[in-house]
């Protein structure tokens, strides 16, 4: 879909000239799709929160990521997985998850018009980091050796493909949203994809730090396990 002052159909999204073909306007409202969204989150954050209570030692500030992670896991497998299925319908579609997606796109229309990085990214997104997200919250429920082995690789990963969608919006001059609009750039576009920068970085440092704990204890006790053996 390219850009025509034609537009058959009027439409929210920016630049204003898109053209959208079969285009069908939301017929839910703003306020539902993200109570469906963030109330979702919301029990999947309190219920994670409940299970980790249970594994003995796990502090608050792990159990938080833990509960991310799990949040993650809904949001990259279910939400953008939808995206990454049906991206040629989305427009015209009315199923619940694709008037959720015409609304974000009204922050972001690549989601609209099928943008080719964001198609690959979120598909990416979603057979990747959102079984591994889950895979890590089950990894600590378990405590699991490779633990922050996970932590580590799915942080990595949402960081860069974040890294490359603000980047790539930033080369076509933050054209497919209103500039300096209070909710859809500033919230849908900026707000909540920043999570996705800032909570990634701090598990990474926390990763690195668990990680390098673990390689120098296992360095002490390799001279002392040789000197046995001999």
């Amino acid at each position: 879909m390219s850009p025509d002052t034609g537009s058959p159909a009027p439409h929210p999204y920016w630049p204003r000239d898109l053209r959208i073909d079969g285009y069908r306007p939301n017929d839910r409202p703003m306020w539902e799709i993200l109570t469906f969204l963030f109330s979702v989150s919301g029990v999947l954050l309190v219920g994670t929160w409940l299970v980790s209570g249970r594994v003995s030692g796990m502090s608050a500030p792990r159990r938080l990521a833990v509960c991310w992670f799990m949040v993650c896991g809904f949001i990259h497998g279910v939400i953008e997985g939808w995206f990454a299925f049906y991206y040629p319908v989305i427009p015209k579609d009315q199923a619940f998850l694709s008037q959720l997606w015409k609304e974000y796109g009204k922050g972001d229309s690549r989601y609209i018009i099928a943008d080719n990085f964001t198609v690959c990214m979120e598909t990416i997104t979603a057979a990747a980091w959102g079984p591994l997200s889950v895979w890590t919250v089950i990894s600590f429920l378990q405590n699991k050796p490779y633990r922050f082995v996970l932590q580590l690789i799915v942080s990595l990963g949402q960081l860069y493909g974040d890294v490359l969608y603000f980047y790539t919006e930033y080369r076509e001059g933050f054209s497919h949203s209103e500039m300096w609009h209070p909710i859809y750039f500033w919230f849908y576009f900026v707000f909540m994809n920043m999570l996705w920068i800032v909570i990634p970085s701090i598990l990474i440092v926390d990763a690195w730090i668990n990680l390098s704990k673990s390689q120098s204890t296992a360095d002490r006790t390799r001279p002392a396990n040789k000197s046995k053996k001999n």
